[in-house]
């Protein structure tokens, strides 16, 4: 059985399109039959919203099972899973979690936290994405933690550039103290309107100061009315509009990330197989 892949969706910048992604990157993976979980990691539970749900309906999220974590209470995560018409799960979020990650802060192991929440569950999934919150505090860093690699939206301006070397650093730092194999799969250019020239000398900056060392995903993501719609009715851009650009964009991506997949597939084969 192909081992289960953990991708953080990051960026300590909001409104880059960290959920949107999150979402259609799961859908287009369920699509090609990989079974699928997206954990919400932000309090803000934007995904949880774009896929359908609201927090006042749940009585489990990833709140309450952190919570049981701390006071060493039971608990079954499957509790809190919900499952898509589109075929992907969620275990969603809700603003009861930022409270939480001050208490985090005091725990024993407190950055492995997330990591064993999610380790009875990788035998049933063949993906699990993590969405994050816009900051680098105490639920990304378990979330970069627990993840197997990273994949970077960045919107197409200045200050997301800027921002991206931050992240970066902090990646290093959990490279060093944490997760030792922790990879970044690419960065990938969202919300982009390129019609603009702003847009477009920002594509060609992030492709210049990252492309020599990071992999900018080929294909953009353009900038979309029709995702902030599909959102709002709980859908992915699959479903809502399958013959849109954006749809294709992410298409692409979902094949990019199912090659990565096999590929490490068959190295972990090879170097079985040399031993």
């Amino acid at each position: 059985m192909p081992e289960c892949k953990t991708i953080a969706c990051v960026n300590q910048k909001g409104g880059v399109g960290k959920s949107v992604t999150s979402t259609n990157l799961g859908v287009g993976l369920a699509k090609h039959g990989k079974r699928v979980l997206i954990v919400d990691c932000d309090s803000q539970a934007s995904q949880t919203v774009s896929l359908g749900w609201h927090e006042d309906e749940l009585s489990v999220t990833l709140a309450t099972l952190f919570e049981r974590h701390l006071e060493r209470k039971p608990y079954d995560v499957r509790d809190g899973i919900l499952h898509h018409a589109e075929g992907v799960d969620l275990l969603p979020s809700s603003i009861a979690l930022s409270g939480l990650e001050l208490r985090m802060v005091n725990a024993t192991s407190r950055e492995a936290l997330l990591r064993k929440l999610l380790q009875s569950l990788k035998a049933e999934y063949d993906f699990i994405i993590l969405d994050c919150p816009p900051t680098l505090g105490m639920i990304t860093v378990n979330a970069l933690a627990a993840a197997d690699s990273l994949i970077v939206p960045v919107q197409p301006e200045f200050l997301s550039v800027v921002g991206m070397t931050q992240l970066f650093n902090t990646v290093a730092e959990i490279r060093e103290d944490i997760n030792p194999g922790l990879k970044v799969d690419g960065v990938l250019i969202t919300l982009a309107n390129m019609r603009t020239v702003l847009a477009r000398n920002s594509v060609e900056a992030i492709r210049t100061a990252y492309g020599g060392n990071l992999r900018v995903y080929p294909e953009t993501i353009p900038y979309s009315v029709k995702v902030k719609e599909a959102s709002g009715v709980g859908q992915s851009v699959f479903a809502y509009e399958p013959g849109g650009k954006a749809a294709a964009a992410y298409e692409s991506l979902v094949k990019e990330v199912l090659r990565d997949a096999r590929q490490k597939g068959a190295n972990n084969h090879s170097a079985r197989s040399d031993r």
